[in-house]
């Protein structure tokens, strides 16, 4: 059993929410801070892998560039959570 799985569901919430506050990039941590803040309470362990696998596998300026649409998307990142990503609008 890996450390993931281990982890209940309310402590990784915290955990990547905390990822998305802190990222590097003060353009992402306010993207992803508040997109996390927003979604990540009702996302299931699928949507949670998916974001996971976005902060952990991909580098701050290029998540951003396809957050705004400055770049298209790789297909197999086209998930439900990066369309969520891509809709997300910061509050005003």
């Amino acid at each position: 059993m890996t450390e993931i799985q281990r982890e209940d569901i309310e402590t990784r919430r915290k955990r990547l929410l905390h990822r998305s506050l802190y990222t590097g990039m003060k353009e992402v941590d306010i993207l992803l801070g508040g997109f996390a803040r927003q979604h990540l309470p009702t996302f299931s362990e699928h949507e949670l892998d998916q974001y996971e696998n976005l902060l952990e596998n991909y580098d701050d300026p290029q998540i951003y560039a396809w957050a705004v649409g400055r770049e298209p998307v790789p297909a197999h990142l086209d998930t439900g959570v990066m369309k969520l990503l891509k809709a997300y609008k910061l509050p005003v």
